[in-house]
């Protein structure tokens, strides 16, 4: 990972990076910012004078490089940082690493009176641009390794850098997590790597439910969409229950570490990326992680019911009745709706079980979630309107997008089975509407104080952009950190 260092300001830059802010009502189209690092007035009046001259607009993430082969620094980077607010400066760190991508260090000199948001915008943006995963090590990184921000007090932004660095880390191990094939990643692997990152971290419980104990606990669901494969189900339960916490938040993420469908098989289209599909829990186990690693004084329990989606004569079928934890039931009317199951198992757990004060789960559901709201906009289902607007705003401010989404009451009756409980999935339309619907059948007491994220669309990106790498975004982790926190 890239290594970010807050200094005053070094006797000497190969590359410096200078801010240029958009300038609202005047004439000029950008301005450059003045800096608490010490610099040569011909140094300032030729930065200066380049801003018009490139045509910068200060828009953030706009770049230019000028080069200055017999002079110190060899290299100047005009940066854009916009209005210079956090999500500004989140972007000009992600433009940053791609604009320097050759080059091993650099310099940004940041302004006397920046924020402590800027350093952390600008190091999240800069520590998840660089992020690669490649099973191979032949171009798997950039050039860069190590930035350096000049500010006039070090340590007056040390916490904001912190807070930036844990949340990029525990952003990465959800991206490596979602990212890592199938032939790899299965149950056991993924409880592995949790136990591995938690055996770190002081007062961080770790309970692996192994299938034997799901079976003797009655968790029905996980046990049915993982009965297909060589391969047992899973319940990875981790807990961070720092002492005087008041508040407890549990945590719900949809682990299916390979979904082919089932009998209900998916096209090869459909298949191809399905290692993506246990997205939830990996954000889910990597916020509570990360809540540990910054001591958030609030009580945080993530559940990840794990299993791989089958075929095989073990694979449940439509049709088939589950009992879940707790009683209820489902016909299963698509074994390709294999997640909305084991979620239901977990949630009715955390309800049973663990007495939260809030229950979020978030889950990469349905395909109608990105129908409705395009690749980057996660669906927010919820009757409580605080903790809608709470979580909406603090993922915002994250930088990760979601919309709420109305639970119509009038479609609860599409549920009903002859011989259950609830249809699993009615084939009615609204499919994500639905999804969340038979979902908070689960959440008993828990109902108004419960909320559903359907993020299968943002949880992956086709390509490159801004602090997104190509493949998993471990969409969820860092909005979830914010809300925490806020909590605390």
């Amino acid at each position: 990972m890239l290594d970010i260092r807050l200094v005053t300001g070094p006797d000497r830059f190969d590359t410096l990076v200078l801010p240029v802010r958009s300038v609202e009502g005047t004439d000029a189209p950008a301005a450059l910012v003045p800096t608490a690092a010490t610099l040569s007035d011909d140094l300032v009046a030729e930065a200066t004078a380049l801003v018009p001259a490139a045509a910068l607009t200060g828009a953030a993430g706009e770049t230019r490089i000028h080069l200055r082969p017999l002079a110190t620094p060899v290299r100047l980077l005009l940066l854009g940082v916009g209005d210079g607010d956090e999500t500004g400066w989140r972007a000009a760190g992600a433009a940053l690493v791609r604009a320097l991508a050759e080059q091993s260090t650099a310099t940004v000199a940041l302004p006397a009176d920046a924020p402590a948001e800027a350093v952390r915008g600008l190091a999240e943006g800069a520590l998840l641009a660089s992020y690669r995963f490649r099973l191979t090590d032949a171009g798997s990184t950039p050039a860069l390794t190590g930035l350096e921000i000049a500010v006039a007090e070090p340590e007056r932004y040390a916490a904001a850098l912190d807070t930036a660095g844990t949340t990029a880390r525990m952003t990465c191990f959800a991206r490596d997590l979602t990212n890592m094939p199938s032939s790899v990643k299965n149950p056991e692997w993924f409880a592995d790597q949790v136990a591995g990152l938690a055996a770190d971290l002081p007062e961080v419980d770790l309970r692996v439910w192994q299938p034997d104990e799901l079976a003797e606990a009655g968790f029905g669901g996980i046990l049915a969409v993982g009965g297909g494969s060589a391969k047992g189900p899973r319940l990875v339960e981790l807990g961070w229950h720092p002492a005087g916490a008041t508040t407890h938040v549990v945590l719900v993420g949809k682990g299916i570490t390979f979904d082919t469908g089932g009998i209900s098989i998916k096209p090869l289209s459909g298949m191809k990326l399905m290692r993506k599909d246990m997205a939830g829990a990996a954000a889910v186990v990597a916020a509570t992680l990360g809540a540990a690693a910054l001591r958030l004084p609030v009580r945080v329990t993530a559940l990840a019911p794990l299993a791989e989606n089958m075929v095989s004569g073990s694979a449940f079928r439509p049709g088939d009745v589950i009992q879940h934890y707790g009683g209820l039931t489902s016909e299963s009317t698509n074994s390709d709706a294999e997640g909305r199951l084991v979620l239901a198992d977990a949630l009715a757990y955390a309800v049973d079980r663990l007495a939260p004060d809030v229950l979020v789960d978030l889950a990469t559901l349905t395909g109608a979630n990105s129908i409705a709201l395009g690749s980057r906009t996660a669906a927010l289902y919820t009757e409580n309107d605080g903790l809608a607007e709470a979580l909406v705003s603090t993922a915002a401010e994250a930088g990760e997008r979601s919309w709420r989404m109305p639970l119509v009451g009038d479609y609860v009756e599409y549920l009903g089975s002859d011989l259950a409980d609830f249809y699993s999935a009615p084939n009615r339309g609204a499919g994500s509407v639905v999804a969340a619907l038979y979902l908070r059948e689960f959440t008993g007491d828990l109902r108004d104080r419960w909320v559903h994220f359907d993020m299968s669309a943002p949880a992956w990106s086709s390509d490159s952009n801004g602090e997104l790498a190509k493949g998993a975004t471990g969409w969820g982790v860092r909005g979830l950190l914010r809300w925490l926190a806020t909590l605390a």
